[in-house]
């Protein structure tokens, strides 16, 4: 618009710059000449207000461009924020936009930029301000005085029935809550595709096997299913970053939920973490190696016969557990029982247990041998692998002298 003006200003002054005043057809000069001047030069002066405040506007805008958004202060009141694993600090700078903290993205991000720590925020929820300045909310986000601790563990080889009833107690959400809510697996982000096995056997469709273990920054008031969600996000990520799936299918020729009940399996039987892999080798021989029978003769391949099976389907339908060494023949062989692994070939329907990074490392690549049993010889836990039955025997024999068995 100025341009213009400018232009039409130009234009009048280049067709009057030789003429000395305009003469009417007489060659007389017209009158009213000084008093259209003066009216003229009242009408510029009024045109360059109304130019000079449209300028100034103009230029009020242009510098909002150039000039990054932010607060000036550093902010009133309280307000909780999450960051969570894995967001980046354009993420992290919406989420504080999004909450009333900061008053761009642009403005957390060049303070980021400009502070070295930045990199070291931590997952979690935080105690902040609004409309802080973006310096005084970073500031606030690396302080961890103001990281609010609300730890929660999950241990390897917790149940989900364990789990629900600690979380419980926890967030004082009802156990009602959890199991209502793990019963929508893809809404917690487990796809089909995760049930499906190539053993022929039946599939238990639970979230068991799926709540990582690990330590939880609970976000204050959380749903039941946002709790669940974020062990079982865990449980994707670290999935992924080990490259499970696919190891799994192309190392082992199963599917990773055959490998994840592996896990489970060996997460319980194991007595320490340098014996995982190895427990989960000694049930591959025996379930597709082809090369173990099933105990009393019954001619039946790829039996495990672990026990570690029958107390989790009693924890699970409310029955008192039993130490494996006062189990009968009538509980281990209990067809009643899907979870049984005495005369019974192949593995159970699902996971028993909720295994941790090592135990799906050891599912997924367990060292090379052709063990068939095991046996935990000390009070530490450790355990003596063996091919043979004679083998074995000798084993039970030293766990019996350390007190053991």
């Amino acid at each position: 618009m100025i341009d213009e003006l400018e232009l039409a200003f130009d234009e009048r002054a280049e067709k009057g710059r030789h003429r000395r005043g305009a003469r009417n057809r007489n060659g007389k000069k017209k009158r009213g000449g000084r008093g259209r001047t003066i009216a003229a030069l009242l009408m510029t002066f009024v045109l360059l207000g109304v130019l000079g405040g449209a300028g100034w506007y103009g230029f009020d805008r242009v510098q909002g461009y150039f000039v990054t958004p932010d607060y000036d202060g550093t902010g009133s009141g309280e307000v909780q924020v999450q960051v969570e694993e894995g967001q980046t600090i354009a993420e992290i700078a919406n989420t504080l936009v999004s909450a009333g903290v900061v008053k761009s993205t642009k403005a957390f991000i060049e303070a980021a930029q400009a502070n070295s720590r930045s990199g070291n925020i931590q997952p979690g929820v935080y105690k902040v301000r609004k409309e802080m300045n973006a310096e005084a909310a970073l500031g606030l986000l690396l302080d961890l005085k103001n990281k609010l601790v609300n730890g929660f563990l999950v241990k390897e080889g917790a149940t989900v029935k364990q789990i629900f009833k600690a979380l419980a107690a926890e967030t004082k959400l009802p156990v009602k809550d959890f199991e209502t809510a793990a019963k929508d697996l893809k809404g917690l982000g487990i796809a089909d595709f995760w049930f499906k096995r190539d053993d022929g056997q039946k599939v238990d469709k639970t979230i068991e096997g799926f709540l990582f273990p690990d330590t939880y920054e609970l976000p204050p008031n959380a749903s039941a299913e946002a709790i669940l969600k974020l062990m079982v996000q865990r449980f994707m990520s670290v999935a992924e970053d080990i490259d499970f799936v696919d190891r799994v299918q192309k190392e082992r020729e199963i599917s990773p939920y055959e490998a994840l009940i592996v896990a489970s399996l060996a997460q319980a039987e194991a007595g320490n973490e340098i014996d995982l892999g190895k427990v989960a080798r000694v049930a591959y021989n025996r379930i597709y190696s082809g090369d173990h029978y099933c105990k009393n003769g019954n001619g039946l391949t790829g039996c495990l016969e672990f026990d570690v099976g029958v107390n989790y389907y009693w924890e699970r339908t409310g029955k008192k557990t039993k130490r494996s060494g006062d189990m009968t023949d009538a509980d281990l062989f209990d067809k009643n029982n899907p979870y049984r692994m005495h005369g019974k070939a192949g593995l159970p329907p699902g996971p028993i247990n909720n295994p941790g990074q090592k135990a799906l490392e050891g599912a997924m690549n367990p060292p090379k041998g052709t063990w068939l049993f095991f046996v935990a010889v000390d009070k530490d836990g450790r355990s003596k692998f063996a091919t043979t039955n004679e083998e074995h025997e000798r084993n039970i024999e030293e766990a019996r002298k350390n007190g053991v068995l």
